[in-house]
Protein backbone atom coordinates (compact mmCIF):
# COMPACT_ATOMS: atom_id res chain seq x y z
CA UNK A 1 0.00 0.00 0.00
CA UNK A 2 2.93 2.03 0.74
CA UNK A 3 4.81 1.54 -1.92
CA UNK A 4 1.63 2.67 -4.33
CA UNK A 5 1.28 5.42 -2.26
CA UNK A 6 5.17 6.73 -3.08
CA UNK A 7 4.55 5.31 -6.93
CA UNK A 8 1.64 8.08 -7.09
CA UNK A 9 3.57 10.62 -5.41
CA UNK A 10 6.34 10.48 -7.46
CA UNK A 11 3.64 10.15 -11.14
CA UNK A 12 2.23 13.17 -9.79
CA UNK A 13 5.33 14.99 -8.60
CA UNK A 14 6.61 14.57 -12.44
CA UNK A 15 3.32 15.80 -13.99
CA UNK A 16 3.54 18.88 -12.12
CA UNK A 17 7.54 19.53 -13.25
CA UNK A 18 6.48 18.12 -16.40
CA UNK A 19 3.87 20.69 -16.86
CA UNK A 20 5.82 23.51 -15.25
CA UNK A 21 8.56 22.91 -17.57
CA UNK A 22 6.22 23.13 -20.06
CA UNK A 23 4.84 26.66 -19.39
CA UNK A 24 8.72 27.97 -19.00
CA UNK A 25 9.57 26.35 -22.42
CA UNK A 26 6.12 28.24 -23.49
CA UNK A 27 6.83 31.50 -22.12
CA UNK A 28 10.20 32.04 -23.25
CA UNK A 29 9.37 31.02 -26.83
CA UNK A 30 6.49 33.09 -27.02
CA UNK A 31 8.66 36.10 -25.64
CA UNK A 32 11.18 35.88 -28.55
CA UNK A 33 8.34 35.33 -30.91
CA UNK A 34 6.74 38.88 -29.68
CA UNK A 35 9.95 40.37 -29.74
CA UNK A 36 10.12 39.47 -33.82
CA UNK A 37 7.04 40.49 -34.44
CA UNK A 38 7.05 44.04 -32.56
CA UNK A 39 10.89 44.05 -34.48
CA UNK A 40 9.65 43.30 -38.35
CA UNK A 41 7.17 46.63 -38.22
CA UNK A 42 9.74 48.53 -36.07
CA UNK A 43 6.92 49.38 -33.41
CA UNK A 44 8.50 52.21 -31.02
CA UNK A 45 7.22 50.29 -27.77
CA UNK A 46 4.91 47.68 -26.28
CA UNK A 47 4.04 45.30 -23.52
CA UNK A 48 2.34 42.04 -22.69
CA UNK A 49 1.21 40.20 -19.52
CA UNK A 50 0.17 36.73 -19.03
CA UNK A 51 -1.76 35.38 -16.14
CA UNK A 52 -2.47 32.06 -14.81
CA UNK A 53 -5.16 32.02 -11.91
CA UNK A 54 -4.46 34.39 -9.58
CA UNK A 55 -1.24 34.84 -10.79
CA UNK A 56 0.87 37.22 -13.28
CA UNK A 57 2.94 34.55 -15.11
CA UNK A 58 5.02 36.43 -17.25
CA UNK A 59 5.39 40.62 -17.53
CA UNK A 60 7.09 41.67 -20.74
CA UNK A 61 8.13 45.18 -21.96
CA UNK A 62 9.53 46.10 -25.22
CA UNK A 63 11.01 49.21 -26.56
CA UNK A 64 10.09 52.77 -25.83
CA UNK A 65 7.42 55.22 -25.55
CA UNK A 66 7.98 57.23 -28.21
CA UNK A 67 10.11 56.70 -31.36
CA UNK A 68 13.18 59.03 -30.44
CA UNK A 69 13.55 56.83 -27.24
CA UNK A 70 13.24 59.49 -25.06
CA UNK A 71 11.98 56.62 -22.43
CA UNK A 72 11.22 53.15 -21.92
CA UNK A 73 8.46 51.40 -21.58
CA UNK A 74 8.12 49.57 -18.57
CA UNK A 75 5.25 47.99 -16.58
CA UNK A 76 3.50 51.22 -15.21
CA UNK A 77 3.50 53.15 -18.75
CA UNK A 78 0.12 54.16 -19.67
CA UNK A 79 -1.28 53.07 -22.96
CA UNK A 80 -4.63 53.75 -24.27
CA UNK A 81 -6.36 51.00 -24.41
CA UNK A 82 -9.26 52.53 -27.21
CA UNK A 83 -12.42 49.46 -27.50
CA UNK A 84 -11.14 47.27 -24.62
CA UNK A 85 -12.80 50.34 -23.06
CA UNK A 86 -15.96 48.84 -23.64
CA UNK A 87 -14.86 46.51 -20.90
CA UNK A 88 -15.13 48.27 -18.50
CA UNK A 89 -18.22 50.69 -19.61
CA UNK A 90 -20.50 46.94 -19.92
CA UNK A 91 -18.97 45.87 -16.39
CA UNK A 92 -19.96 48.90 -14.51
CA UNK A 93 -23.46 49.11 -16.40
CA UNK A 94 -24.38 45.81 -15.66
CA UNK A 95 -23.46 46.21 -11.78
CA UNK A 96 -25.89 48.52 -11.82
CA UNK A 97 -28.62 46.55 -12.93
CA UNK A 98 -27.90 43.65 -10.47
CA UNK A 99 -28.21 46.26 -7.89
CA UNK A 100 -30.99 47.45 -9.23
CA UNK A 101 -30.09 51.11 -9.88
CA UNK A 102 -30.79 51.03 -13.02
CA UNK A 103 -32.62 48.03 -15.46
CA UNK A 104 -31.21 47.21 -18.89
CA UNK A 105 -34.42 46.96 -20.44
CA UNK A 106 -34.51 50.79 -19.92
CA UNK A 107 -34.94 52.12 -23.54
CA UNK A 108 -32.42 54.79 -23.92
CA UNK A 109 -34.66 57.43 -24.81
CA UNK A 110 -35.75 57.57 -20.89
CA UNK A 111 -31.71 58.78 -20.44
CA UNK A 112 -31.44 60.75 -23.56
CA UNK A 113 -34.75 62.15 -24.80
CA UNK A 114 -33.16 63.85 -27.83
CA UNK A 115 -32.47 60.71 -28.93
CA UNK A 116 -34.48 59.78 -32.28
CA UNK A 117 -34.21 57.58 -35.49
CA UNK A 118 -36.08 58.39 -38.90
CA UNK A 119 -38.46 55.22 -38.19
CA UNK A 120 -41.08 56.43 -36.17
CA UNK A 121 -41.07 54.62 -32.53
CA UNK A 122 -37.85 52.84 -33.29
CA UNK A 123 -35.46 54.79 -30.94
CA UNK A 124 -37.91 53.51 -28.31
CA UNK A 125 -37.12 50.12 -29.08
CA UNK A 126 -33.55 50.00 -28.52
CA UNK A 127 -32.63 49.48 -24.69
CA UNK A 128 -29.29 49.57 -22.91
CA UNK A 129 -28.55 45.57 -23.43
CA UNK A 130 -28.63 46.13 -26.91
CA UNK A 131 -26.38 49.24 -27.03
CA UNK A 132 -24.09 46.48 -24.51
CA UNK A 133 -24.76 44.24 -27.03
CA UNK A 134 -24.01 46.15 -30.68
CA UNK A 135 -27.60 44.42 -31.46
CA UNK A 136 -29.49 47.52 -31.74
CA UNK A 137 -30.16 47.28 -35.09
CA UNK A 138 -28.15 50.44 -36.41
CA UNK A 139 -26.32 50.33 -39.18
CA UNK A 140 -22.42 49.60 -38.44
CA UNK A 141 -20.24 52.36 -36.60
CA UNK A 142 -22.89 55.20 -36.96
CA UNK A 143 -21.62 58.30 -37.01
CA UNK A 144 -18.10 57.55 -36.40
CA UNK A 145 -16.76 59.82 -38.68
CA UNK A 146 -18.21 62.73 -36.70
CA UNK A 147 -16.12 62.49 -33.98
CA UNK A 148 -13.03 63.45 -35.98
CA UNK A 149 -15.45 66.25 -37.11
CA UNK A 150 -15.24 68.74 -33.75
CA UNK A 151 -18.72 68.10 -33.35
CA UNK A 152 -19.73 67.92 -29.82
CA UNK A 153 -21.97 64.59 -28.73
CA UNK A 154 -24.95 66.82 -28.75
CA UNK A 155 -24.85 67.54 -32.11
CA UNK A 156 -23.68 63.90 -33.12
CA UNK A 157 -27.07 62.69 -31.22
CA UNK A 158 -29.13 65.55 -33.21
CA UNK A 159 -27.88 63.68 -36.65
CA UNK A 160 -29.35 60.53 -35.59
CA UNK A 161 -33.00 61.17 -36.43
CA UNK A 162 -31.78 60.87 -40.55
CA UNK A 163 -30.96 57.27 -39.45
CA UNK A 164 -33.49 54.10 -40.25
CA UNK A 165 -32.62 51.08 -38.81
CA UNK A 166 -31.40 48.05 -40.75
CA UNK A 167 -32.91 45.28 -38.23
CA UNK A 168 -35.23 44.92 -35.17
CA UNK A 169 -33.01 45.25 -32.09
CA UNK A 170 -31.62 41.66 -31.23
CA UNK A 171 -32.01 40.74 -34.93
CA UNK A 172 -28.63 41.34 -36.43
CA UNK A 173 -25.12 43.08 -35.00
CA UNK A 174 -23.62 46.49 -35.74
CA UNK A 175 -20.55 47.49 -33.86
CA UNK A 176 -20.98 50.72 -32.49
CA UNK A 177 -19.05 53.50 -31.08
CA UNK A 178 -21.48 56.41 -30.70
CA UNK A 179 -24.15 54.98 -29.48
CA UNK A 180 -22.42 52.99 -26.96
CA UNK A 181 -21.26 56.38 -25.55
CA UNK A 182 -24.79 56.58 -24.65
CA UNK A 183 -24.45 54.08 -22.19
CA UNK A 184 -22.88 57.38 -19.51
CA UNK A 185 -25.68 59.29 -18.77
CA UNK A 186 -27.32 56.20 -18.22
CA UNK A 187 -24.78 55.00 -16.04
CA UNK A 188 -24.59 58.70 -14.41
CA UNK A 189 -28.33 59.36 -14.29
CA UNK A 190 -28.64 56.05 -12.29
CA UNK A 191 -26.93 56.97 -9.34
CA UNK A 192 -25.08 60.05 -8.57
CA UNK A 193 -21.64 59.94 -9.57
CA UNK A 194 -19.79 60.87 -12.74
CA UNK A 195 -18.81 57.87 -15.09
CA UNK A 196 -15.08 58.43 -14.55
CA UNK A 197 -15.99 58.36 -10.51
CA UNK A 198 -17.78 55.63 -10.32
CA UNK A 199 -15.25 53.20 -12.81
CA UNK A 200 -12.61 54.52 -9.92
CA UNK A 201 -14.49 53.35 -6.84
CA UNK A 202 -15.42 50.57 -8.39
CA UNK A 203 -13.05 48.77 -10.52
CA UNK A 204 -9.46 50.75 -10.55
CA UNK A 205 -9.19 51.27 -6.60
CA UNK A 206 -10.60 47.49 -5.52
CA UNK A 207 -8.37 45.94 -7.83
CA UNK A 208 -5.49 48.44 -6.99
CA UNK A 209 -5.29 49.21 -10.89
CA UNK A 210 -2.74 52.44 -10.21
CA UNK A 211 -2.39 53.75 -13.56
CA UNK A 212 -5.48 53.68 -15.09
CA UNK A 213 -7.64 56.48 -15.34
CA UNK A 214 -10.67 57.80 -17.82
CA UNK A 215 -9.78 60.57 -20.80
CA UNK A 216 -7.68 62.81 -22.36
CA UNK A 217 -6.82 65.39 -19.70
CA UNK A 218 -5.47 62.52 -16.96
CA UNK A 219 -3.70 60.96 -20.15
CA UNK A 220 -1.67 64.24 -20.78
CA UNK A 221 -1.34 65.05 -16.71
CA UNK A 222 0.84 61.81 -16.28
CA UNK A 223 4.40 61.36 -16.94
CA UNK A 224 4.78 57.83 -18.14
CA UNK A 225 2.85 57.31 -21.36
CA UNK A 226 3.10 56.15 -24.51
CA UNK A 227 2.81 58.19 -27.56
CA UNK A 228 0.67 57.55 -30.80
CA UNK A 229 2.36 56.47 -33.99
CA UNK A 230 0.73 56.51 -37.26
CA UNK A 231 2.29 54.78 -40.38
CA UNK A 232 4.21 57.48 -42.50
CA UNK A 233 5.67 55.01 -45.03
CA UNK A 234 6.74 51.50 -46.02
CA UNK A 235 10.31 51.68 -47.54
CA UNK A 236 12.08 48.83 -49.70
CA UNK A 237 14.83 47.47 -47.93
CA UNK A 238 16.25 45.58 -50.93
CA UNK A 239 15.97 42.06 -49.18
CA UNK A 240 13.51 39.21 -49.67
CA UNK A 241 11.43 37.21 -47.60
CA UNK A 242 11.09 33.31 -48.07
CA UNK A 243 8.54 33.88 -50.59
CA UNK A 244 10.39 36.25 -52.90
CA UNK A 245 8.50 39.45 -51.74
CA UNK A 246 10.07 42.75 -51.03
CA UNK A 247 10.61 43.24 -47.09
CA UNK A 248 9.54 46.49 -45.99
CA UNK A 249 11.19 48.71 -43.11
CA UNK A 250 7.85 50.60 -41.50
CA UNK A 251 8.42 54.27 -40.85
CA UNK A 252 6.69 55.79 -38.14
CA UNK A 253 5.60 58.97 -37.15
CA UNK A 254 4.86 60.75 -33.71
CA UNK A 255 1.67 62.15 -33.11
CA UNK A 256 -0.62 63.70 -30.77
CA UNK A 257 -3.19 62.08 -28.64
CA UNK A 258 -6.00 62.77 -30.29
CA UNK A 259 -9.33 63.80 -29.00
CA UNK A 260 -11.76 62.23 -31.16
CA UNK A 261 -12.90 58.73 -29.35
CA UNK A 262 -12.46 60.23 -25.45
CA UNK A 263 -15.39 61.82 -26.36
CA UNK A 264 -17.50 58.20 -26.24
CA UNK A 265 -15.64 57.55 -22.65
CA UNK A 266 -17.83 54.37 -22.43
CA UNK A 267 -16.64 53.19 -25.82
CA UNK A 268 -13.04 54.02 -25.81
CA UNK A 269 -11.79 56.47 -22.86
CA UNK A 270 -9.35 53.83 -20.43
CA UNK A 271 -5.83 54.21 -20.53
CA UNK A 272 -3.93 51.71 -18.42
CA UNK A 273 -0.62 50.27 -18.33
CA UNK A 274 -0.14 46.50 -18.87
CA UNK A 275 -0.09 45.90 -14.66
CA UNK A 276 -3.51 47.48 -14.67
CA UNK A 277 -4.59 45.17 -17.70
CA UNK A 278 -2.83 41.82 -15.95
CA UNK A 279 -5.03 42.81 -12.79
CA UNK A 280 -8.25 43.45 -14.51
CA UNK A 281 -7.81 39.55 -16.44
CA UNK A 282 -7.59 38.06 -12.91
CA UNK A 283 -10.34 39.82 -12.30
CA UNK A 284 -12.30 38.57 -14.93
CA UNK A 285 -10.85 34.77 -14.20
CA UNK A 286 -13.15 35.17 -11.11
CA UNK A 287 -10.51 35.56 -9.02
CA UNK A 288 -11.53 38.97 -6.79
CA UNK A 289 -15.34 37.84 -6.92
CA UNK A 290 -15.63 41.11 -3.94
CA UNK A 291 -15.18 42.95 -6.75
CA UNK A 292 -16.95 41.00 -9.72
CA UNK A 293 -19.40 38.56 -8.46
CA UNK A 294 -19.52 34.87 -10.66
CA UNK A 295 -23.04 36.17 -11.51
CA UNK A 296 -21.72 39.33 -13.07
CA UNK A 297 -18.92 37.53 -14.43
CA UNK A 298 -21.89 35.14 -16.05
CA UNK A 299 -24.08 37.98 -17.30
CA UNK A 300 -21.23 39.76 -19.34
CA UNK A 301 -20.32 36.37 -21.52
CA UNK A 302 -23.02 34.77 -22.38
CA UNK A 303 -22.75 35.40 -26.00
CA UNK A 304 -26.37 37.80 -27.18
CA UNK A 305 -26.04 38.03 -30.69
CA UNK A 306 -23.45 35.97 -33.31
CA UNK A 307 -21.05 37.72 -35.27
CA UNK A 308 -20.34 35.76 -38.35
CA UNK A 309 -17.46 38.03 -39.95
CA UNK A 310 -14.76 37.02 -36.50
CA UNK A 311 -15.01 34.00 -38.22
CA UNK A 312 -12.95 35.04 -40.68
CA UNK A 313 -10.61 37.01 -39.54
CA UNK A 314 -7.30 37.36 -40.49
CA UNK A 315 -5.32 35.27 -38.55
CA UNK A 316 -7.67 33.68 -36.54
CA UNK A 317 -10.00 32.27 -39.27
CA UNK A 318 -10.06 28.42 -39.74
CA UNK A 319 -9.22 28.07 -35.82
CA UNK A 320 -12.58 29.90 -34.55
CA UNK A 321 -15.84 27.86 -34.96
CA UNK A 322 -18.38 30.00 -33.27
CA UNK A 323 -18.36 34.07 -32.32
CA UNK A 324 -20.88 36.08 -30.48
CA UNK A 325 -20.64 39.22 -28.52
CA UNK A 326 -21.96 39.47 -25.15
CA UNK A 327 -21.88 42.58 -22.97
CA UNK A 328 -18.53 44.33 -23.65
CA UNK A 329 -16.52 41.39 -24.40
CA UNK A 330 -16.53 39.10 -27.87
CA UNK A 331 -17.12 35.63 -27.38
CA UNK A 332 -14.97 32.93 -29.10
CA UNK A 333 -14.95 29.05 -29.23
CA UNK A 334 -11.31 28.61 -29.99
CA UNK A 335 -9.48 24.98 -30.78
CA UNK A 336 -12.68 23.80 -28.04
CA UNK A 337 -12.23 26.34 -25.42
CA UNK A 338 -14.50 30.03 -24.91
CA UNK A 339 -12.32 33.07 -25.56
CA UNK A 340 -13.63 35.79 -24.05
CA UNK A 341 -11.71 38.58 -25.64
CA UNK A 342 -11.46 42.46 -27.16
CA UNK A 343 -9.47 44.75 -29.18
CA UNK A 344 -8.94 48.47 -29.25
CA UNK A 345 -7.50 50.25 -31.99
CA UNK A 346 -7.58 54.49 -32.20
CA UNK A 347 -4.87 56.91 -34.07
CA UNK A 348 -1.60 55.76 -32.96
CA UNK A 349 -2.50 52.94 -30.23
CA UNK A 350 -3.62 49.52 -30.55
CA UNK A 351 -4.99 46.88 -27.67
CA UNK A 352 -5.64 43.03 -27.43
CA UNK A 353 -7.00 41.35 -24.21
CA UNK A 354 -8.62 37.92 -23.68
CA UNK A 355 -8.95 35.16 -21.28
CA UNK A 356 -9.94 31.45 -21.21
CA UNK A 357 -12.24 30.41 -18.09
CA UNK A 358 -12.20 26.80 -18.65
CA UNK A 359 -8.10 27.13 -19.01
CA UNK A 360 -7.83 29.93 -16.14
CA UNK A 361 -5.53 32.17 -18.06
CA UNK A 362 -5.56 35.59 -19.32
CA UNK A 363 -3.31 37.60 -22.33
CA UNK A 364 -3.00 41.34 -22.90
CA UNK A 365 -1.08 43.37 -24.91
CA UNK A 366 -0.73 46.75 -25.76
CA UNK A 367 1.38 48.58 -28.62
CA UNK A 368 1.94 52.43 -29.23
CA UNK A 369 1.90 52.03 -33.18
CA UNK A 370 -1.28 50.85 -35.43
CA UNK A 371 0.19 47.53 -36.72
CA UNK A 372 -1.92 44.99 -37.23
CA UNK A 373 0.93 42.92 -36.14
CA UNK A 374 -1.02 42.79 -32.62
CA UNK A 375 -3.56 40.59 -34.65
CA UNK A 376 -0.98 37.67 -35.74
CA UNK A 377 1.03 37.87 -32.25
CA UNK A 378 -2.72 37.43 -30.10
CA UNK A 379 -3.93 34.80 -32.39
CA UNK A 380 -0.62 32.99 -31.73
CA UNK A 381 -0.64 33.26 -27.69
CA UNK A 382 -4.07 31.64 -27.87
CA UNK A 383 -3.43 28.95 -30.28
CA UNK A 384 -0.13 27.86 -28.45
CA UNK A 385 -1.59 28.40 -24.80
CA UNK A 386 -4.71 26.15 -25.86
CA UNK A 387 -3.00 23.08 -25.97
CA UNK A 388 -0.06 24.08 -23.44
CA UNK A 389 -2.32 25.08 -21.06
CA UNK A 390 -5.29 22.10 -21.83
CA UNK A 391 -4.81 20.05 -18.69
CA UNK A 392 -7.14 17.13 -20.77
CA UNK A 393 -4.90 17.14 -23.44
CA UNK A 394 -1.50 17.02 -21.96
CA UNK A 395 -2.62 13.78 -19.94
CA UNK A 396 -3.72 12.47 -23.32
CA UNK A 397 -0.41 13.63 -24.75
CA UNK A 398 1.68 11.68 -22.25
CA UNK A 399 -0.75 8.48 -22.14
Amino acid sequence: MLFRINILLLVLLFTSFSSANNINQFKDSFSSQVKKQLKAYNIPGGAYAIVQNDTIISMKTFGHTDKAKSQQVDYNTVFRLASVSKTFAATVTTMLAQEQLLNLSDPITKYVPSFSLATDGAAQKIQLKHLLSHSSGLMPNAYDNLLHENWTMDKIIGRFDRITPICQPEKCYGYQNIAYGLLEPAIEGSQNKSYAKLLQDRIFTPLNMTNASIGIDVYKKKQNTAKPHILRKRVKTGRKDAQGRDIRQYVWRTVEVAPDYYKVAPAAGVNASISDLAKWLIANLGHKPEVLSPSLLAELTTPRIRTKKDLRRRFWRGHLTDAHYGYGWRIYQLEGHPIVYHSGWVAGFRADIGYSPDLDIGFAIVINAESNAINKISSQFWLQASSVFDKKLAKRTKS
